[in-house]
């Protein structure tokens, strides 16, 4: 049938509401004991490896739950606070696994429950060795963020994937203060990876909150000490990217202070090799620093580090090769090198800043260099982590640590990675975009197109204690980033109630000229294979067409217009930090339209070259 395909789909947290209303429902007019409990698995539909147990005691009792691993090493522990109504995550379970789980009273009556898990990788092994030992990694995992079509999951001491999250949430997993968890969303807003902002979610798999942001997140976010979230984002409604930054009020989701990196930068200068007028900066990392009140931001696009202060947003300093950097800039925010053991970063991932001052970062060290005559190709480059030691009053820096140069190649990532500070001397290197031709050699493309030639894709990631490596897990697939946390933290681990949605959409960029076409009356091709999603505040159209038609969406209703452009042409990335949206066919789209300053029922219509097409299709805003 011609036209379009319509369906309106729930928000997840409304979805997860239901679900966890349903099974409290259940459990409150069901008799349900430590013996027989309400077991719900997977209740919020987003991590297969959870579950939910239910059950009463005659008395307020504490209660241990443990995860039995395939050896006693594995196994996942926790004990909840004292209760007489026992609502229970249980975090842990294997992939493709019967489970054994132990529900246990406080010196009182137990009982283990078989608890049989999907296989979350579907038959691909996405690990190739974990080199470390259980005394060392603990109960912690390590997190992994996918970069291209990696399920979102958590691998323990053994290597074995002990959590996952099934739908595409993106970019880093933060553990926040709570004890609750900060994400991208899944709901893509724009191409290639602008998402509608933020989940707080636990590990059981409920969301609590979506903080939505005028224009979209991306890439990275941070608590702040008074609970308020920094977010890199962007202004929609121009023709840059990646070059903003928001905090956001986390009660209210709404927007307290923004900073525009073009009131501190000058997009042109110091471009990378990746460099792009559009995406000029490709802000990668947020860090602030409460000793001076600063914040910091990775530029790949600028191969420089740069500070801010926090109420002003005047340029403190930059850290970057300053090769091509007009001498007035380089006499007032640059550092001079000391030491003869000094190589600066290029196109550098996840800044931080140590308590003792020190900069940290993932040099990514792609072309390895300002000069186009002196790039390096990826069999002849590396990646590293680095710290560097500043001096703000003379403008001095030197190298103080690195890992990962005397890897060479085999520890190569063009893009994505990150560095983590525990310690002094104690540190984690992801090297997460790895990537091998169809022919075996290191490529010089970026994962997910790498994947979509036949390529293999691979990550390392390394934990540093004194200098000796105590962990190295080698994994398939392209990771964002990686994080080392506890399945559990202290406390019930999981509230009871509906969660929300904060902030606002921003308003959808429109194309300001009419285009004339001809009104066929005709519906949409089938050979369009369009579909509508319609949420409650946006609405994204999947549809098909061949590269070089000119394409428009358009919403009519009583002499009213909004025409949205949908490209076909097709487009060059030299960034793509992830994959996740990306199309094996080039020829389909996604265009999402948020209802944001739209009011009313409109008809839903397209332009292809010069004809109207009709889809029978409306959307109420």
């Amino acid at each position: 049938m011609a036209g379009v395909l319509y369906e309106f789909e729930k928000h997840m947290i409304v979805k997860q509401g239901e679900a966890e209303a349903a099974m409290l429902e259940t459990f409150r007019n069901g008799d349900y004991t430590i013996e027989h409990p309400l077991v719900c698995q997977n209740l919020y539909f987003v991590n297969p490896l959870s579950a939910v147990v239910a059950f009463r005691s005659e008395e307020p009792v504490a209660v241990t739950v443990t995860v039995f691993g395939k050896t006693k090493e594995g196994n996942i522990t926790h004990t909840f606070p004292r209760a007489k109504e026992h609502i229970l995550p249980v975090i842990g379970l294997y992939s493709d696994y019967v489970n054994k789980v132990e529900i246990r009273e406080y010196r009182g009556k137990s009982t283990v429950l078989e608890m049989a898990t999907p296989d979350v990788f579907e038959g691909r092994k996405p690990v190739y060795s974990m080199d470390t030992t259980p005394e060392y990694l603990q109960d912690n995992c390590i997190f992994l963020s996918p970069s291209a079509n990696e399920v979102f999951a958590a691998f323990d001491y053994a290597g074995d994937a002990r959590w996952c999250w099934n739908i595409p949430c993106v970019f880093d997993l933060k553990r926040l203060k709570n004890g609750h968890v900060l994400m991208g969303t899944n709901r893509l807003i724009k191409m290639p990876y602008y998402m509608s902002g933020l989940y707080e979610a636990d590990l059981c798999g409920k969301i609590y909150h979506e903080y939505r942001i005028p224009g979209g997140s991306h890439h990275d976010a941070v608590e702040m000490k008074d609970g308020n979230i920094l977010c890199l984002t962007q202004d929609m409604t121009t023709d840059t990217v990646e070059d903003m930054c928001v905090l956001i009020d986390r009660k209210t989701g709404e927007i307290i202070k923004s900073w525009d990196y073009k009131n501190f930068l000058q997009p042109g200068l110091g471009k990378s090799g990746s460099w792009s007028d559009r995406d000029w900066f490709h802000n990668n990392a947020v860090w602030y620093d409460e000793n001076t009140d600063s914040l910091t931001f990775s530029g790949r696009h600028m191969d420089s580090i740069v500070n801010i202060d926090f109420e002003t947003g005047k340029l403190n300093w930059i850290i970057g090769d300053p090769e091509g950097w007009p001498q007035e800039w380089v006499d007032r925010y640059f550092f001079k090198p000391k030491g003869n053991n000094f190589s600066w970063q290029y196109e550098q991932h996840a800044c931080l800043i140590t308590p003792d001052g020190d900069v940290m970062c993932f040099d990514n060290h792609h072309w390895a260099s300002k000069d186009k005559n002196k790039y390096k190709k990826a069999k002849d480059n590396y990646s590293r982590g680095v710290r560097f030691r500043i001096n703000t009053k003379d403008m001095t820096i030197e190298q103080v640590w690195q890992y990962g140069q005397d890897r060479g190649a085999e520890f190569f990532s063009p893009y994505i990675c990150n560095v983590e500070y525990y310690n002094e001397g104690h540190y984690m290197v992801h090297s997460g975009g790895i990537a091998y031709s169809k022919d075996g050699s290191a490529s010089e493309s970026l994962g997910p197109f790498e994947l979509n030639m036949g390529g293999r894709l691979e990550a390392i990631t390394v934990e540093i204690c004194d200098n000796k490596k105590m962990m190295e897990l080698h994994t398939s697939g392209n990771y964002y980033r990686a994080e080392k946390m506890k399945l559990y933290v202290e406390g019930d681990n999981l509230e009871l109630g509906q969660g929300d949605q904060l902030g606002h959409m921003g308003v959808t960029r429109e194309f300001d000229t009419e285009v004339p076409a001809e009104v066929t009356g005709e519906l949409l091709p089938d050979s369009c294979c369009a579909r509508l999603m319609d949420e409650n505040d946006c609405f994204t159209l999947y549809s098909r067409f061949e590269k070089g038609q000119l394409v428009m969406l358009l919403l009519e209703r009583e002499g009213e217009c909004h025409r949205y452009f949908i490209s076909t042409a097709a487009t060059p990335h030299k960034a793509m930090c992830c994959g996740t949206f990306l199309e094996s066919d080039e020829r389909n789209t996604k265009t999402a339209v948020n209802k944001a300053g739209l009011s009313g029922s409109y008809d839903v219509k397209i332009i292809i070259d010069d004809k109207k097409y009709e889809t029978g299709v409306k959307v109420n805003c």
